[in-house]
């Protein structure tokens, strides 16, 4: 299949799903990708990456990279890019091969459940926070948006390229929370007050979704339901916020 087909067809996630293949649009994105060490399978240059030294910086180190290159129109860039104004490089990437199997739990640890996010921004915010506050790990239960998706990508500034993100079943996901004597804590408004003094060693935060928040089987799993003290004239914070504030407060 030629780049340029292959990535127009990775803007679905059932197309992302078969080939286990994601794009990455946009100078910042692309740079990051090639630093992960994240197999590249090709990318797509446009005229106007070259505009600026960055981007021919860029154009440079894919091709030390030895990464298949596609020169290709504006016109036919634009058909495959997501944003209003391209920067003129989209990056294939192979998905790594991530799972609750792979995952190493240490003595101590901050896990990260995205039970049912769904909005790609907020998704994005709280993986690059994650990975900023030195998270173990980032998992999306059912109903979370594909955390491949180029939106989820762009938002997150290639976050889930280094730190380990990814999809699982919320059973599977609170057995091995089980096994691994991992205590579960849930963030929701009707919660008590955070409090981090008798904070567990090992332990999973769930974040629910942005309107109906939680679901049953994380409530009914929760060890402890957690809120942020806010003023009154305010209903609530943002589900992105609200997991920045309860993970720089329980970081280990």
């Amino acid at each position: 299949m030629k780049l340029l087909t292959l990535a127009r067809d990775l803007g679905r996630r059932k197309a992302r799903e078969k080939h286990s293949l994601f794009v990455a649009e946009g100078v910042r994105s692309v740079e990051e990708l090639l630093r992960s060490g994240l197999k590249v399978r090709g990318a797509l240059v446009a005229p106007q990456l070259l505009s600026a030294p960055r981007g021919q910086a860029l154009r440079k180190s894919l091709d030390e990279a030895g990464v298949e290159v596609a020169e290709v129109s504006e016109k036919d860039f634009r058909s495959a890019a997501e944003t209003e104004s391209p920067q003129g490089v989209i990056a294939i990437g192979e998905i790594p091969a991530r799972s609750l199997g792979t995952l190493e739990i240490r003595s101590g640890c901050r896990i990260v459940l995205l039970d049912g996010v769904q909005d790609p921004g907020n998704v994005g915010t709280i993986l690059r926070t994650a990975a900023a506050l030195g998270a173990t790990a980032t998992i999306a239960l059912p109903g979370t948006v594909d955390l491949w998706n180029p939106k989820v990508i762009r938002s997150s500034m290639g976050a889930q390229f280094g730190h380990a993100a990814f999809h699982a079943e919320t059973s599977e996901t609170l057995g091995f929370l089980d096994r691994n004597k991992i205590e579960l804590w849930a963030a929701d408004a009707g919660g008590s007050a955070l409090n981090r003094g008798d904070v567990s060693p090992r332990l999973a935060v769930a974040v629910g979704n942005e309107g109906s928040g939680l679901s049953p089987e994380i409530r009914a799993k929760a060890k402890k339901t957690n809120s942020l003290p806010i003023a009154a004239r305010v209903e609530s914070l943002n589900v992105a916020v609200a997991a920045g504030i309860i993970l720089y407060e329980l970081r280990t």
